[in-house]
């Protein structure tokens, strides 16, 4: 099981030297970095990091003890990465040790999570080597393909 939403927020602040046990954490502050991490995730996840967070319809969406669907592998980045996020909001400056580590599980996430864009090979593009023209015909590039159906950012439209 992954962890929740709080497990993710406190952790955040103890990277910061604001660990539970020492310091109480108001529900503001609470609700404020679950907004930012939400943030956070909707970005990445724009940008082709699926994680499996369930992003919320609004800003102030969600409960702080859900589940946040996160795999074991991403909890390091999304916890590092959140507490650069919410160091300024509380008057402390992200030690730069946080900054290398959080940049180091990030580029781990992209390497383990992220789906590369499908792309549309033109038609001026050649065949490549492989391709001889007495297989197929005297065409030596790519032909031309039916029309592309965009289905958004979430996958390939699946009919039933």
């Amino acid at each position: 099981m992954s962890w929740t939403k709080r497990q993710l927020i406190v952790q955040a602040y103890s990277e910061l030297g604001l660990a539970d046990y020492v310091f109480d954490l108001s529900a503001d502050q609470l609700a404020d970095a679950m907004r930012k991490m939400n943030s956070m995730l909707a970005t990445w996840n724009a940008k082709g990091i699926r994680l499996g967070y369930p992003i919320p319809t609004s800003a102030s969406g969600g409960d702080l003890d859900d589940d946040s669907a996160i795999p074991d592998s991403a909890n390091e980045a999304v916890y590092q990465n959140l507490a650069i996020r919410i160091a300024g909001g509380i008057g402390r400056v992200a030690p730069n040790e946080l900054k290398i580590s959080a940049k180091e599980a990030y580029s781990a996430l992209l390497n383990l999570h992220s789906v590369p864009m499908e792309r549309h090979l033109t038609t001026d593009l050649p065949l490549g080597a492989g391709n001889k023209p007495w297989r197929q015909s005297d065409n030596q590039y790519i032909r031309e393909t039916a029309e592309e159906i965009l289905a958004g950012g979430d996958g390939p439209i699946e009919f039933t």
